[in-house]
């Protein structure tokens, strides 16, 4: 019972910082929670409602992490170019620039993308600022959005 719980909200941990840092499966941390919480103790809790709003917020979560951070870049002027450019340095950011490749990694991304769709280096500059935007935007969408999956879980399996 005590190992199902430390499973429980160590996916729950992982979840909530997979919203910041972009390497751990956030989202997907949480629901497997859920699993996990049915393995160790019953699936009783959770019906068909639930699972469809949990699936429904997932799937919210992966298209929102996507198009609000190409929105921040569109919005500024950028190419898709620089969206691909940006989304690569989020990835590889953190690796290369350890304690600040989080947030340069996105913004040198979005800039050396503009350079190669042909801007010059202002307009390139102006489309990262918007990358960074586009990113804090993200990461707010998606810590408001695991913290009602894990809400919403413990309401549901307090009903029982």
């Amino acid at each position: 019972m005590i190992l199902g719980w430390v499973l429980i909200i160590a996916l729950f941990a992982v979840g909530l910082v997979g919203a910041v840092y972009p390497i751990l499966p956030g989202a997907l941390a949480i629901y497997l929670a859920f699993f996990v919480y049915g393995w160790f103790f019953s699936f009783h809790s959770f019906g068909a409602v639930f699972w469809i709003i949990q699936t429904l917020i997932v799937v919210a979560l992966f298209v929102s992490d996507y198009v609000v951070g190409a929105w921040g870049i569109k919005k500024f002027g950028g190419s898709r170019a620089s969206v691909i450019g940006s989304t690569i340095g989020l990835i590889f950011g953190p690796f290369v620039i350890p304690a600040f490749g989080l947030i340069l990694g996105p913004f040198i991304g979005a800039f050396v993308g503009e350079l190669i769709a042909g801007s010059n280096p202002g307009k390139a500059a102006k489309v990262s600022v918007g990358s960074l935007l586009g990113l804090f935007s993200s990461t707010v969408v998606k810590i408001v959005l695991q913290v009602v999956m894990v809400v919403l879980f413990f309401i549901w399996i307090g009903r029982y």
